[in-house]
């Protein structure tokens, strides 16, 4: 009863982080589609290149919880050895007979008393390993390996999902990003991280029925970035399949948040990305397809950092979280609320006119969400 109540528990708290989410991602949404829109700030390479690499600040914090420990692991270091110590004294000093008659029942009550140790100590390995299989952290060196692994996955992701919002509405690329689950539900299920089900599966087919309807129907609008909305669908789908390839992994690589040194796995992240990626700047603005250009305005740099450190520094995090806590699937299913946010963001905000369909595509794909958590 006590661990059906504490997974519920567990279970609510990451629906609640996830949540959060929601509401920083439509926000990061607005603000990336303003640079690109009005901001006329197309930068999409570099401005995923700069919210990745603020993950490394979290190497910051990891250095001085490493300052902070450093003296308490000392000191329990000297006192396991002074307990150690005086162990050894104690024994010696029980071991020696204290006449001649007695010896013989000494030895044999040492005997007794070695069995029993013996046999408890291999009742405790047994638990300890049985504990350590269930709960046992990943090492610095897997979670260093771990982040270089994903954080190329994880680049290619953020940065067409920026780049979509630069040729099709905030509402659509959430909701096609939200597709995610698809593909979530499909990989999960070979990789033996998700199963099958009559809900999920209903819950896969809505999403579907609704992606038709929104991509058919959800491009008329009146103050469009770019005619070509079909590029920013592709890209937005294209993201969401490589959001629901990196869930199922690092579902699989690491099963429950305990096991994992979030900050230091994300430091991990923010530095490969910033090391191994700002090539790809360079050969950008030599190809002509992003030329370089620094923000000419303090509000760009302000929208710019707020994006950084709220829509992806910090969401981010909550989002692994929330994963970890739940599932894969519930997640990515789950970032379908985002439909009711930025729709009505982009009705009041940029004049979105969309016919009936469009609205049933939505509300398909948010009935997706429901049913796969209940």
């Amino acid at each position: 009863m006590a661990a059906a109540f504490a997974e519920y528990s567990r279970h609510t708290v990451g629906l609640l982080l996830l949540l959060g989410v929601v509401f920083i991602w439509v926000g990061s949404s607005f603000l990336v589609s303003n640079l690109f829109g009005e901001q006329q700030y197309n930068r999409p390479f570099f401005i995923t290149y700069l919210n990745t690499s603020t993950f490394s600040f979290y190497l910051v914090g990891v250095y001085i919880s490493h300052l902070i420990a450093k003296p308490n692991t000392q000191a329990a270091r000297k006192r396991s050895r002074s307990d150690d110590s005086l162990g050894i004294q104690s024994t010696s000093t029980d071991s020696t007979p204290t006449n001649a008659s007695g010896t013989q029942y000494h030895r044999d009550e040492n005997i007794r008393n070695r069995s029993e140790e013996a046999s408890l100590v291999q009742v405790s390995n047994e638990q300890a390993r049985s504990n350590n299989e269930a709960v046992e952290k990943l090492t610095v060196r897997e979670t260093v390996r771990l982040g270089v692994a994903f954080s190329m996955l994880w680049f290619a992701a953020n940065v067409t999902q920026n780049a979509s919002l630069a040729y099709t509405s905030v509402a659509s690329s959430s909701i096609l990003c939200s597709t995610s689950g698809l593909f979530t539900l499909v990989i999960g299920y070979v990789a033996h991280v998700e199963t099958f089900n009559a809900a999920r599966l209903t819950a896969v087919l809505a999403s579907i029925l609704g992606v038709y309807c929104i991509i058919k129907y959800g491009s008329q609008e009146t103050n469009m970035v770019s005619p070509h909305s079909w590029i920013g669908d592709f890209l937005a789908l294209l993201s969401a399949a490589l959001y629901g390839c990196y869930t199922i992994l690092l579902k699989r690589q690491i099963g429950d948040e305990s096991r994992l040194n979030t900050p230091l796995f994300f430091g991990v992240v923010g530095l490969a990305n910033t090391l191994l990626l700002w090539p790809g700047i360079v050969i950008l603005h030599v190809s002509g397809i992003e030329t370089f250009q620094l923000p000419h305005s303090q509000s760009m740099w302000a929208m710019i950092l707020v994006n950084a450190f709220i829509g992806t520094f910090l969401s981010d995090y909550l989002w692994l979280l929330a994963m970890l806590m739940t599932s894969p699937l519930v997640v990515t299913l789950g970032l379908s609320l985002t439909i009711p946010l930025s729709m009505a963001g982009d009705i009041v905000f940029k004049g979105l006119s969309v016919s009936f369909p469009y609205y049933v595509g939505a509300l398909l794909v948010l009935g997706a969400f429901i049913g796969v958590n209940f």
